[in-house]
This record gives C-alpha cells, structure tokens and sequence, in this order.
C-alpha cells in the first residue's frame, strides 16, 4: 500500500476571543485544544465552540497553524 496523505490529521484550536481582545496580559497562556478532523469531509478551517479556562465561559475556538 501507498502512503500518501493521512484521511485523518491533528489540528489545534486555539481561542479566538483571547487572541483578539488580548485578555491574558497578567496570565501567560491561550486556551487550545488538540483534535482530529477528516480532511475529506471538512477541507476548510474547523471552528467549535468550546470552554476556554482563561475566559471561564465558552468561546469560538478556530484552527490555526502548525
């Protein structure tokens, strides 16, 4: 079998309010999740809504780059 480009990568979602609105001066750190997504079924950037420990509350969380 050929080992082309893997169906299923890793990506890292990184908090969007955080890095917008620059809320951790005081705090080292950017909330960021590790997950898998399908690149077949989703070719473009994945966003999801998830709770970010520096802003205590839910937030949009896109991909970034590696």
């Amino acid at each position: 079998m050929a080992k082309g480009k893997d169906v299923r990568v890793s990506v890292i979602l990184e908090c969007t309010s955080c890095v917008r609105n620059d809320v951790n001066k005081e705090l080292r750190g950017i909330s960021r999740y590790i997950t898998q997504k399908n690149r077949h079924n989703t070719p473009s950037r994945l966003e999801l809504r998830k709770f970010c420990l520096y802003c205590y509350k839910h937030t949009l969380h896109g991909e970034i780059k590696k």
